[in-house]
This record gives C-alpha cells, sequence and structure tokens, in this order.
C-alpha cells in the first residue's frame, strides 16, 4: 500500500512496522519489508482463504462475530500473528476516525445482534431485500473496523458469501475500483446517518456486473 493509504495509528505496542520496511509494511511473520511484495502475498492468501471459506459455509449459516473472526484467521492467520483478533489500536482514514479500539467487541455483539442476526441467512425473494442487507452489514462492518488491517476486503468476504447464499454469483467488485473509490468511500460515510441507500446503489452495480460476468 502507498503512504496515502495507510492508516494513522495511535502508539501501543500493537502498531509495529517490519524493521527495514521505512515505516510501510507491518510486522509480520514473513519478514517481508517491501510493500508491493506484502499487496501480492495478501491477494494470494486471500484468493485460498476465500475458496477454503466458500466450502465451510452453507446457505443455511447465519454468520456470527466470530465467523468474522474466522474470515480473518483463516486469510491472514499465515502472515500476522494477530490475525483473527480485534484490533488494539484507533485507526483513522484521512481525517476520518473509525470506532474506538476499546468499543469494537461491544459494536461486534451489537453488529451481530441487529444486522447480522437480521440478514443472514441471506435467502430473501426480493432482489432489493437482498440488496438492502448487503448494503446495511458492509456499512457497518466497515465502519466498526474491527481489524488492524484488511477490513474492507473482510467486508467484500461477508457480503460474497451473504451473496452465495441468495444464489448470486461471486461478486464482482470491480465496479468500487479505481476512479470510483470516492464514491464508495462517501457511501460508507453516510452510513453514520443509518443512510444505506448510496451503498444500495454501489451494491446494485456490483451485482449487474458480477451477473454479467458468470
Amino acid at each position: 500500500m502507498s503512504p496515502d493509504d495507510r492508516y494513522d495509528v495511535s502508539g501501543l505496542t500493537e502498531a509495529q512496522f517490519e524493521p527495514g520496511s521505512d515505516g510501510l509494511v507491518l510486522k509480520n511473520l514473513l519478514g517481508i519489508t517491501s510493500s508491493a511484495e506484502m499487496d501480492a502475498a495478501e491477494a494470494n492468501a486471500l484468493i485460498e482463504a476465500m475458496d477454503r471459506l466458500v466450502r465451510l459455509y452453507d446457505a443455511e449459516h447465519r454468520f456470527t462475530a466470530n465467523d468474522i473472526c474466522e474470515f480473518h484467521r483463516v486469510w491472514l492467520g499465515g502472515i500476522y500473528a494477530w490475525a483473527g483478533e480485534y484490533r488494539q489500536v484507533n485507526v483513522s482514514k484521512g481525517n476520518f476516525m473509525f470506532a474506538a479500539a476499546g468499543r469494537i467487541s461491544a459494536l461486534m455483539s451489537e453488529f451481530e445482534r441487529d444486522v447480522l442476526a437480521c440478514s443472514t441467512p441471506c435467502k430473501f425473494e426480493r432482489t432489493e431485500k437482498i440488496v438492502s442487507a448487503l448494503a446495511e452489514t458492509h456499512v457497518e462492518l466497515v465502519l466498526i473496523h474491527p481489524f488492524r488491517e484488511g477490513n474492507g476486503r473482510i467486508s467484500r468476504v461477508l457480503s460474497t458469501l451473504m451473496a452465495l447464499q441468495a444464489g448470486l454469483p461471486l461478486l464482482d467488485f470491480g465496479a468500487i475500483a479505481g476512479d470510483k473509490k470516492e464514491s464508495y468511500f462517501v457511501a460508507v460515510r453516510a452510513g453514520l446517518d443509518r443512510n444505506y441507500r448510496p451503498m444500495e446503489e454501489i451494491f446494485s452495480e456490483v451485482i449487474e456486473r458480477s451477473v454479467a460476468g458468470s
């Protein structure tokens, strides 16, 4: 990741970077110091994790906060010692602060009770309800930002597994790449007021693109 994309963290011991990486790569189990090499390692690990997770959860599964920790552990357990554990540092992106570290456990419990329990298994007859469930769960999980790294991708993993429950193909998130990222961040921020409509519009496009490419 580029320096502009890195999260600013408060000075707790968990916020360690790999020696020799010039503060660009988090301390890791592989001793990787190059951000490009780490990006590749995380991307390859995510492909393997997605294959495993698709086989692990069926269409009747109601997802939990523990499941989300398991997603993270399956993906990054071979790279970071803290994979699958809630972060202990506060993080921000630009001038936007995500949930305080000390609140994450309680927020994830609320997320499980108020959102996951209502939205999964994601087996709704109406497409509009599927889109609504995907948008709300995605936005709320990103806003909590429970992990030190990889929150956006974990939120996409959850969305993809929910979409599979709904009978949709693997989701293609190319619709939020490149110059469309800003619209995505605007949609996330709209969730602070429980306005999920902007993210619903994005997921409608993601689903349309995914179905067309399947």
